[in-house]
């Protein structure tokens, strides 16, 4: 049974400090499998209590559970799938950042039949997934080595039903989003490349209030700037919120979204089992620091100190 909950519902989201939890889950000695330098990050590779565990710069990135790579894996990822209840039978996704690759399993798993590529801006990032996180480059995924605004840029040809958004970049001070990846100019670039059902997912690291909320209010607002409806869902084992951009002119509601719902399962019946639950996550109304937030854009780049921060 799904709980389709809407709104804000007046909760804070529990969140849980990556130290925190991969100390509960035992993960506090581990087995290095990987160090090694690439132009863009450091990167190291670690199996512990069952867990094999990316890093870029000592942040971490994928979790993944040894015994079955579609296990593991951060909540979050689980969101990127929303999309498909506004087109359940789309032909073309686009991800932006591949890290480990845990949406790319997923995808390749629950959804064959999707041609998904991927942009990543690192080629040792890529060769590291593929040798220890199970990912593979078929002729339904390819691999894109560019920077993402520059991929849209370029792109004359083709639509996408979806444009997953998980490019971060991390340093000694911590992660932050690569600021031209999230301006209203962005935004616009990455709609005209959407389908008219088309969505764009945008995973922000943040809290609705508190830590990084200046963040999530203004990647919110940047993306209402150019999608007629924007939705968010708040993940319950890390402080990641991830944002939906739809180019749909009609608004949900408790109903419409039951119906897509029951279209979705029809037109798929082996979605994942967690699949109900994440969609009861999500939230229509603004978030609480939305009203203060400011609009990203080309011309206006506020302090690093708004997109930079520890995870």
């Amino acid at each position: 049974m799904l709980c389709l909950g809407f709104g804000m519902g007046g909760k804070h989201i529990k969140t849980i400090g990556i130290g925190l939890l991969l100390a509960s889950l035992g993960l506090a000695h581990a087995q290095v499998r990987l160090r090694t330098t690439s132009a863009h990050n450091q990167i190291s590779v670690e199996d512990s209590g069952g867990y094999r565990l990316l890093r870029f710069n000592g942040s971490m990135e994928t979790r993944m559970w040894i015994k079955n790579p579609l296990l593991g894996h951060f909540e979050y990822t689980e969101y990127f799938q929303m999309p498909l209840l506004w087109e359940p039978k789309p032909k073309r996704v686009l991800l932006m950042g591949l890290g480990g690759g845990s949406t790319v399993r997923v995808f390749q798993h629950y959804y064959p039949d999707i041609h998904m590529d991927t942009v990543e801006l690192d080629p040792v990032v890529a060769k590291v997934a593929k040798q220890f996180f199970h990912v593979k480059e078929t002729p339904k995924h390819k691999i894109h080595f560019q920077d993402g605004r520059q991929f849209l840029r370029l792109n004359k040809q083709l639509k996408y039903d979806a444009i997953l958004m998980d490019a971060y970049t991390s340093n000694q001070f911590g992660t932050h989003i690569p600021f031209h990846l999230a301006t209203k100019e962005f935004f616009t670039l990455a709609a005209e490349d959407l389908t008219k059902d088309g969505a764009l997912v945008f995973n922000v690291i943040g809290t609705y209030d508190g830590w990084r909320a200046d963040v999530v209010g203004s990647i919110y607002q940047t993306l209402k700037a150019v999608f007629p409806h924007v939705y968010h869902f708040p993940a319950t084992d890390t402080r990641n919120i991830v944002m939906l951009g739809v180019k749909s002119k009609t608004p949900l509601t408790s109903t419409s979204l039951k119906n897509k719902v029951k279209v979705l399962q029809e037109a798929r019946p082996n979605l994942p089992r967690y699949f109900g639950r994440r969609v009861g996550r999500i939230r229509a109304a603004p978030p609480p620091g939305a009203n203060r937030a400011g609009l990203l854009t080309d011309d206006f780049a506020p302090p690093g100190g708004l997109l930079k921060s520890k995870r």
